[in-house]
């Protein structure tokens, strides 16, 4: 159950410590007092939406801390076992909220993800808004705390991502289906490609071979002309070069009889003297192997052409032209197995469907069975909240031949009757306020009796209701108490007078600032609260009679 509530910075909250008891805790006050802000300051705790909107003027963050006691929580206990966070029967929680909107989160001083706490959240504290009942119209509303109540989550979880692979795979076979005839243009085009590619041999194209065949057969008269040129130099010249490399070497080793350190030099000048010689005599083999082909020149230039055409056509370049053929033929390949993998979708489309059908079928056999207890279970709370020939079903239409659909096949609907002779209809139609406030209340505290968990919020749940059903509410609130904490804002002195523990809240302003303020209410102080609530702004004795009277009944 939650222990202790402590705000920082939160809207009109500056600080606030509020500590908070076992059973039934009331929480009354003025309209605009602040109410709202405990229960904002709950959810955010439990990972509700964090907004710098929050943040109190003025303060660069806000900050909410939320203590446990675990010892009637076996749930949170477990789950913070399997995310090594256990400490103990006790667990703190604490979110911040910056003033950028920027958030973070603790489960006993280490840090988690929003997911984490929302996760832990459900074990620990379930909280019932103002207009609950007006979304209990709503058959999908009804849907899910049916499910909510079986502990559905974990098969509503498989069927769901049974439904999402079904979809997917539905979704590429309709893609394949809706491209079938542009395929066929398009393999006809591929074909056609790949002939022109083939039969101009580009899988054994090396065109860098053939660019440099073709540069040297082009310019063979230059090449001859430059060769001889260089020829005649190293032989021919007056004076050769040859012959002077052959002269400094003679000299240079003449030279190294008187200086020694020369002949190292005349040794490097003599091995160049060699080294060029190994130059001309290549020369000369290379010049003997020049020969010009223009029929070969020819072909070339006919090659060299045909690729350049191809590469344009294909917008690559005639280097890449290979590895054009081989995606092409590629995607042909995928094109022409595309029927397979039709055949193959529509196999895995019919396994998932039949899969998702029974688990489907099992849901819905299970909603049926558990349909019945808890529309036993909210006629016997019907009748304990002023309605003693009311009478609650519950309704699961299935469709087995329908499109599949993540919650399953199920139409969930509530029906209900509050007078005797009158037939079960459906709860949408029930106009009276005060009965959908009371068939809220009990809708939402069987379906908690089944989670069991320790801590139930009501906001304002018996709106519309007043008098001695505003009583009976109280009374049922103060018997839920026993069992499980239950907190209630509520405007009804006779549900106030109920609660075990009753908590003011109250604005209070010094003309700079406004601030949001909680007092737990005792004695002569609730006394005068229930009072106020009975008879408005001017207390009278004789509404605080009447108050002390309504608390004497609780005693």
């Amino acid at each position: 159950m939650l222990t202790c509530l402590s705000i920082r910075d939160l809207a009109v909250v500056k600080h606030l410590d509020l500590e908070w008891s076992p059973g039934f805790t009331a929480l009354t006050g003025e309209t605009g007092a602040g109410k709202s802000i405990l229960l904002t300051a709950l959810e955010l705790g439990l990972g509700g939406r964090a907004d710098a909107d929050l943040v109190r003027d003025g303060a660069e963050r806000a900050e909410v801390i939320l203590e446990f006691d675990l010892t009637r929580a076996p749930a949170a206990r477990q789950w913070l076992k399997d995310n090594a966070l256990e400490e103990g029967t006790t667990c703190l929680i604490r979110r911040t909220v910056a003033g950028k909107g920027q958030h973070r989160a603790f489960i006993n001083d280490r840090p988690v993800s929003l997911k984490a706490l929302q996760a832990l959240g459900q074990h620990l504290v379930e909280i019932h808004g103002q207009h609950a009942h007006l979304r209990l119209r709503q058959p999908p509303a009804q849907r899910q705390l049916l499910d909510l109540h079986a502990g559905h989550q974990e098969r509503l979880a498989q069927l769901a991502e049974l439904y999402r692979t079904w979809h997917a795979c539905r979704e590429r076979l309709g893609k394949l289906y809706q491209n079938a005839k542009d395929q066929a243009l398009r393999e006809e085009f591929l074909c056609y490609q790949i002939r022109e590619l083939e039969a101009a041999a580009v899988e054994t194209l090396d065109f860098n071979a053939l660019l440099e065949e073709h540069t040297r057969l082009a310019n063979l008269d230059k090449i001859v002309a430059g060769v001889q040129a260089q020829l005649h130099k190293l032989y021919d010249a007056e004076p050769a070069a040859l012959d002077l490399v052959d002269q400094v070497a003679r000299e240079l080793a003449s030279l190294s009889e008187f200086a020694p350190e020369f002949k190292e030099v005349a040794e490097l000048v003599d091995s160049a003297r060699i080294q060029l010689e190994e130059a001309g005599s290549r020369l000369r083999q290379r010049l003997g192997q020049l020969e010009a082909d223009p029929a070969r020149l020819q072909t070339l230039e006919q090659q060299l052409s045909a690729f350049y055409e191809l590469a344009r056509k294909h917008r690559v370049a005639p280097e890449s032209l290979p590895n054009r053929l081989a995606q092409m033929r590629a995607e042909l390949a995928d094109l022409t197995g595309q029927e397979a993998q039709i055949a193959e979708l529509k196999r895995q489309a019919e396994r998932l469907e039949g899969r998702y059908r029974e688990l489907a079928a099992e849901l819905s056999a299970r909603r049926r069975a558990c349909a019945e207890g808890l529309a036993a279970r909210i006629t016997e709370l019907m009748r304990k909240l002023g309605m003693p020939h009311g009478q609650f079903a519950i309704e699961v239409h299935t469709e087995p031949e329908a499109e599949p659909r993540p919650e399953g096949l199920d139409r969930v609907e509530f029906l209900v009757t509050t007078n005797p002779g009158q037939p079960l209809r459906p709860l949408a139609k029930v106009a009276s306020g005060g009965e959908l406030s009371r068939l809220s209340l009990a809708i939402q505290v069987a379906c908690s009796e089944a989670r069991a968990v320790p801590t139930l919020v009501f906001d304002e749940v018996d709106s519309g209701i007043g008098g001695g059903v505003a009583e009976v509410v109280g009374r049922h609130l103060r018997e839920l108490g026993a069992q499980q904490q239950v907190l209630c804002v509520t405007h009804l002195p006779q549900v106030a007078a109920q609660a075990h523990c009753h908590h003011w809240v109250t604005k209070r302003t010094d003309g700079r600032e406004t601030q949001t303020q909680v007092f737990c209410l005792t004695g002569e102080d609730r006394k005068r609260e229930i009072a106020r609530m009975l008879g408005g702004i001017k207390i009278t004795a004789q509404t605080l009679a009447h108050a002390e009277e309504m608390l004497r009944w609780t005693e």
